[in-house]
């Protein structure tokens, strides 16, 4: 671990993610230690479009936005761990594997995301995470995905 944790609100996770609404699903990062690991928090709400789908009776977060969201969180970490703000940086998922879902995530909960770099350096393109998808301490997700980063050029 690096002396001084950084962190990002969500100013500064929209100058590294091009992600925006409804599709941004990290709300700030608290913890990041340069580009090995992160702690993100996604602030779930009934507002979010996917409950009027998923399912209406009964909203539950959709596994697949877990994961998103767990991949945001190392991208803002890659971003300031590695000063690739405001660099038009894309990242593409290119695997996931042993991923699993271990409870619901419904609106009023806090998500808590914690990712680290298994695999991948600084200025590599090619990166393995693991994350762990939580809510008050309780599993709710685990993965672990493999991103490609590509730097958009002019």
């Amino acid at each position: 671990m690096t002396a001084e944790l950084k962190s990002a609100d969500i100013h500064l996770i929209q100058r590294i993610l091009p992600h925006r609404y409804p599709f941004l699903l990290v709300d700030k990062v608290v913890e990041i230690d340069g580009y090995s690991s992160a702690k993100g928090i996604k602030n779930v709400t009934m507002n979010e479009p996917h409950f009027q789908g998923h399912f209406p009776s009964a909203p539950i977060m959709p596994g697949v936005t877990i994961v998103e969201a767990m991949a945001q969180t190392a991208g803002v970490m890659l971003g300031v761990g590695m000063d690739m703000i405001d660099t038009e940086m894309l990242i593409y998922f290119m695997n996931i594997d042993k991923c699993k879902f271990r409870r619901k995530v419904i609106p009023g909960d806090v998500l808590e995301m914690n990712v680290e770099v298994i695999r991948g350096k600084p200025g590599g393109k090619i990166f393995k995470f693991k994350g762990v998808a939580t809510v008050e301490g309780e599993v709710a997700s685990e993965a672990e995905f493999t991103a490609m980063v590509d730097l958009q050029k002019d």
